[in-house]
């Protein structure tokens, strides 16, 4: 499906389209440090639109909940660590599976910060925690076996990320479920992302089209996108400036 079709689709059948984006290197252009991290404003602009018209219009991040909420209108649904925290209509929540697990979380992230050599930057998310070594990316081989010793010993579990490192809760919550539970009912599934976590994103939608839904998966392409996530993708964009574009597109083809 090129980007042709997809508006076309978007534009029959606005009621029943769910549209799904990842945050970095989707939304948000990659930066040195993820704190300063923010959502390019034609795209937030273009979401917004398009929740008024659209079925469904979600951001499904790694980010926790406390830092994506503000940059979005409450009409955009959120799923935060890939769903183990949600925002729906205003309204916030934890995956309560997850809550067991904060203790451990927040003592795996007290280990980090006093054993990682800088400028391994560790980022505590409550329910979750990022081992950044974009700042070198030679240290990758030491964040992923001290990260693999902690998920061991803990029962936390290790996934891979761009640039980086992340221990989760062991909940069966990912992109992909969050996905397919939230595009239920919907003729018209898009999911926009850029990196390994956004391939159970992308897998839910193989199965959504084995049901008859139309999907479109939409990868953001950077020079860092790995393989596997490059071969998922119906339609190929050059970074978040071109998915605001077509975002854009989007919201006045099911304004039309």
């Amino acid at each position: 499906m090129d980007a042709d079709e997809l508006v076309a689709a978007v534009a029959r059948d606005p009621r029943g389209t769910a549209i799904f984006c990842d945050f970095d290197g989707t939304l948000a252009p990659i930066v040195p440090d993820p704190p300063d991290a923010r959502a390019l404003p034609a795209s937030v602009d273009a979401l917004g639109r398009l929740a008024a018209t659209c079925q469904l219009v979600a951001v499904v991040s790694g980010r926790p909940l406390v830092f994506l909420a503000p940059f979005f209108p409450d009409e955009v649904r959120l799923a935060a660590l890939y769903g183990l925290e949600q925002r729906n209509d205003g309204e916030s929540g934890r995956h309560p599976a997850a809550e067991p697990w904060v203790d451990t979380v927040a003592d795996a992230l007290a280990k980090a910060q006093a054993e990682l050599p800088p400028p391994i930057l560790v980022e505590g998310k409550s329910l979750s925690l990022t081992l950044h070594y974009r700042a070198d990316p030679s240290l990758a081989p030491v964040v992923e076996a001290w990260a693999h010793e902690v998920a061991v010993r803990t029962g936390l579990e290790q996934r891979p990320a761009k640039m980086s490192v992340e221990l989760h809760p062991p909940v069966d919550v990912d992109k992909g479920t969050t996905l397919t539970a939230w595009a239920e009912g919907a003729r018209v599934v898009v999911f926009a992302g850029d990196d390994a976590g956004d391939l159970a994103a992308f897998a839910a939608l193989v199965q959504l089209r084995a049901a008859g839904v139309t999907t479109c998966a939409v990868v953001v392409a950077s020079d860092e996108t790995p393989d596997p996530v490059r071969s998922a993708a119906d339609l190929i964009l050059d970074g978040p400036e071109q998915l605001a574009e077509l975002l854009d597109q989007l919201a006045a083809a099911a304004a039309s």
